[in-house]
């Protein structure tokens, strides 16, 4: 996939990015999380890279990456409970902003475009995760799967956000690093950026994704989106 700039079909009003491998590294925190819970299941530590690509699937996905376990098992939902409370007891303890994107929020403020948050992580996490972080400017806009009735890559939150924002989709960017976002940002008909840096599986293709444009490294996405 090319770092290519297709034109907004407005001129920009907002962005807004996914979470956890967009906006934020948080996967330092699931591997200590994931190494945890295998430890009290007697199990050796697993490859981190394999950890780092799944963060964006999910408490579910972690659990049955890290004890081989499916959805289906009696004990699975205490087992998902019990990584959830390992990751209550590390959040926000070295979780960062990736690099490039405080700056580009400030530029974004300094154009008088506001930005916000579109995520299917959970407001009990999100928030306290922010709070550690204390970006600013702050997002004027946060959606969780708690407050809306879809999750993505179904529309809805990103609707919401542009709604909190006094913003169009049509002239808004949405972020992210997995199929799911694109594709919520493309049924949104908002500009979508997928980010190549955020927490991609081995087996996924970008390029089937059918974003607008893509960055490898977090420091691009300055450039590509102050252009517009």
């Amino acid at each position: 996939m090319n770092n290519r700039k297709q034109p907004l079909k407005q001129p920009l009003q907002a962005v807004l990015f996914d979470l956890d491998g967009t906006l934020v590294d948080t996967a330092s925190e699931f591997v200590v999380v994931v190494q945890a819970l295998r430890a009290e299941h007697d199990l050796p530590p697993m490859d981190e890279q394999r950890i780092r690509a799944s963060v964006s699937n999910g408490a579910r996905a972690l659990t049955q990456l890290a004890l081989d376990i499916e959805e289906t098992a009696p004990e699975f939902e205490s087992k998902r409970l019990r990584l959830l409370d390992l990751y209550s007891e590390v959040l926000g303890t070295s979780a960062a902003p990736y690099p490039g994107i405080p700056e580009l929020i400030l530029a974004l403020a300094e154009r008088d475009v506001p930005w916000g948050i579109s995520t299917n992580k959970p407001r009990a996490y999100t928030m306290p995760l922010l709070e550690a972080l204390a970006m600013e400017p702050a997002a004027g806009s946060v959606v969780c799967p708690d407050d809306v009735r879809e999750r993505k890559p179904h529309p809805e939150s990103l609707y919401l956000a542009c709604r909190q924002l006094g913003r169009s989709p049509a002239g808004t960017i949405y972020v992210g690093d997995h199929r799911r976002d694109i594709e919520a940002g493309r049924r949104a008909g908002m500009h979508t950026i997928a980010a190549l840096y955020g927490y991609i599986e081995a087996d996924d293709d970008p390029d089937c994704w059918g974003a607008d444009a893509a960055v490898s490294c977090s420091t691009e996405l300055h450039n590509l989106i102050i252009q517009f």
